[in-house]
């Protein structure tokens, strides 16, 4: 009787790490901080999914990408066919790979990641990105025949792209109308160049361009033309204009030179790459010892960004701790390796300066303890009486989230509006109560992430594509 020979046990694939620029010297310039993955490294790591029968990845994916089978893609080697299955939901992979907080949606509703470490979906939908536009053959997805219908998209940031790119799949003319010069919102003036460089974001706007998208930069809606003028040209708008209105602490000594909303902080040095100056015309402070107040991925963003401004402290000032903070994992990873100092559990009172000079000195605190949960879930900071004390800084930057600018709202009669001034839309196809008008994205929600505004997008899009072809 002969022994059975059992097969040897299948190696089990380790999730592949993503390369990137060593924090000692990354923390002083600003290039993108990971390398993204080779063609070997995406295969591999592709090679880690199980193809589940029911993904529930796609079912924590605010724009559905059918993500089992891109992933099948890429472990076949077929680079282009990913792309093309991304394409069908997503126009813009390159920048979701980037910055979309996959740990808490797709991958973590990954199945492996229940006794293992999830696949990492977003490093290879920016490979998939990455490749086809550094090496790809500038394919185009098929777009439906034309509806003759036309589409006026203000606001060319994430939730204002995703509509505009679903539209022209479904045949229908887009034109695209953006107040700042460049087209990419908060993509382009909110989120630094060493985690979404600029030309990637040019790249997504270019390739929306290459299907038929007509953009329209400086053109303030509600300025230079009023929502109620383009429904005289347009059959359907769309109003995905963010939620940029600077939001401050409210404490004494806010009036100090070296007090920054993180809107103008990250918008200058961004957008306007202060980080060069004199090379490039606009100044920005460029502080010794810079405070931001905030704990979310702009908070990070900023303080990050005054390292490589020159900082010999960066400090994130939160009034919760390390527990509550509502950045990603990966941020404050980043942010805590290039020295960002955390001073958690304190609270703001009033920043103090010299009268003389009128410029910020410093910044007294105020410790706190965690008591009882609050209505987010997280546990409420409580003040410790008697406990306050100063840190010295020159720059503040305020990252407490932003606020609904009213230009375009007051100027457009029929929008209703909620009690802090954000557009009223049905949360499910992002109607407002004007005829012919939806809106989707931060002016709807307030601060939220990219991928969420462009789920909205993504949402709003399909309930116009059926008012054009079907009516109300």
């Amino acid at each position: 009787m002969t022994e059975e020979v059992k097969a040897p046990k299948k190696e089990k694939i380790p999730r592949q790490k993503m390369p990137e620029q060593p924090a000692t010297e990354r923390r002083r310039n600003f290039q993108e901080v990971p390398y993204g993955y080779t063609p070997e490294l995406a295969m591999h790591e592709a090679e880690r999914c199980i193809q589940c029968k029911d993904p529930r990845c796609r079912q924590g994916c605010p724009v559905e990408i059918e993500i089992p089978a891109f992933i099948k893609c890429l472990k076949e080697g077929d680079f282009e066919g990913a792309i093309r299955k991304i394409w069908e939901k997503n126009s813009l992979p390159a920048v979701c790979g980037r910055v979309c907080p996959q740990e808490v949606q797709c991958e973590g509703m990954c199945i492996l990641g229940k006794k293992d470490a999830p696949v990492a979906i977003g490093n290879l939908e920016r490979f998939a990105a990455d490749y086809q536009r550094e090496k790809g053959k500038q394919i185009l997805p098929p777009k439906a025949p034309a509806t003759g219908k036309k589409v006026a998209v203000v606001g060319a940031g994430p939730s204002g792209l995703t509509v505009a790119g679903d539209l022209l799949l479904k045949g229908h003319e887009v034109h695209i109308f953006e107040a700042l010069h460049g087209p990419g919102g908060v993509l382009l003036y909110g989120i630094p160049e060493f985690r979404l460089p600029k030309a990637i974001v040019a790249q997504e706007c270019n390739f929306l361009e290459r299907m038929g998208a007509k953009i329209e930069v400086n053109s303030v809606i509600g300025r230079s033309e009023t929502v109620d003028e383009l429904l005289e040209k347009f059959d359907a708008i769309f109003l995905g204009v963010g939620a940029g209105l600077p939001v401050f602490l409210k404490i004494p000594g806010e009036h100090f030179i070296g007090v920054y909303s993180a809107n103008e902080y990250l918008t200058r040095s961004n957008l306007m790459k202060a980080y060069s100056f004199p090379e490039y015309d606009t100044p920005i402070v460029k502080g010794k010892n810079v405070a931001t107040f905030g704990g979310g991925n702009v908070a990070m963003d900023c303080a990050r960004t005054a390292l490589r401004l020159g900082a010999d402290h960066s400090y994130i000032i939160y009034r919760r701790s390390m527990a509550e903070l509502p950045a990603r994992t990966a941020e404050v990873h980043h942010a805590e390796e290039e020295g960002v100092e955390f001073l958690l559990l304190n609270n703001p009172v009033r920043f103090l300066g010299d009268e003389a000079t009128g410029r910020l000195t410093g910044v007294e605190v105020l410790k706190m303890e965690l008591g009882e949960p609050d209505a987010s879930g997280r546990r409420r900071p409580v003040p410790i009486a008697g406990s306050e004390y100063t840190v010295d800084i020159d720059t503040a930057v305020i990252a407490i989230g932003s606020g609904s600018n009213p230009l375009l709202t007051k100027s457009t009669p029929g929008l209703a509006l909620n009690k802090w001034g954000y557009i009223v839309a049905d949360p499910k196809t992002g109607k407002t109560m004007k005829p012919r008008v939806w809106a989707g994205g931060d002016i709807v929600t307030g601060s939220a992430t990219v991928i969420l505004a462009m789920g909205a997008g993504r949402m709003a899009s399909n309930s116009i594509h059926d008012y054009l072809t079907m009516g109300w």
